[in-house]
């Protein structure tokens, strides 16, 4: 499995094919989200898998249990490597998730997405009414979707080394949020550069722009990689 991740937010399936010709026979893990899978559907999921690529289906899952293990189900059939829902959800709710994907008979590993990256302490506080330290949310958060069976969180770099403190041996850290020392920051505020998030203990990386909007994207890939 590949530890780079790329998030490839583009509006539809010729301008992901047209930036993959890029790649030639390297086939890199792509992340695919809402954007572009509520356009193409899972029939882009399908195709990219018979291409070779690893994928991670980023959804973030967030309704009533019932809902969610339907869904799962469904999901868990498209064969991508990772999937996730909001921890928010509750207990309840990723427990009925990780029934789910074990019904669809798929290995696909799940995920439970902490506190997004674009939300500081202030946001939790003001705006989301959780009168709590935002690295004391994400502890929360990361243990109760280890106690619902999940194979790890998606969250910042910066909280991985209190989330492999708190859970067992081999739980997943999958860190969006990175930037090249050189990128602006755009719309995340709790950001690093590839190289600290290793140092810091994150298990895969999600770059997006760094790599989609760069010139030589395969060179920019390949440099990451090395760091």
């Amino acid at each position: 499995m590949k530890t780079v991740i790329i998030a490839c937010d583009f509006k539809n399936k010729e301008t992901l094919t047209t930036f993959l010709k890029g790649f030639g026979n390297e086939r890199p893990m792509l992340k695919i989200g809402m954007e572009m899978f509520y356009r193409e559907g899972p029939e882009l999921i399908k195709w990219l898998k018979e291409q070779g690529y690893p994928l991670f289906l980023d959804l973030k899952l967030h309704d009533i249990p019932n809902t969610v293990e339907k869904a799962m189900v469904n999901l868990g059939r498209l064969g991508a490597d990772m999937v996730n829902v909001h921890a928010s959800g509750g207990l309840a709710m990723m427990k009925a998730a990780r029934s789910g994907l074990d019904q669809s008979g798929s290995k696909t590993k799940l995920l439970a997405v902490t506190v997004l990256t674009s939300i500081d302490q202030n946001t939790l506080r003001e705006e989301l009414l959780i009168d709590k330290d935002l690295k004391d949310t994400v502890r929360s958060y990361s243990l109760l979707a280890e106690k619902a069976g999940l194979d790890g969180v998606v969250c910042s770099a910066h909280e991985v080394p209190l989330i492999k403190e708190a859970t067992r041996k081999g739980f997943l850290t999958v860190t969006p949020g990175i930037r090249l020392e050189s990128d602006s920051k755009d719309d995340q505020q709790r950001i690093t550069t590839p190289k600290d998030a290793y140092r810091l203990g994150a298990d895969y990386i999600v770059v997006g722009r760094s790599i989609t909007r760069a010139n030589n994207p395969l060179e920019t890939y390949l440099k990451i990689l090395e760091e």
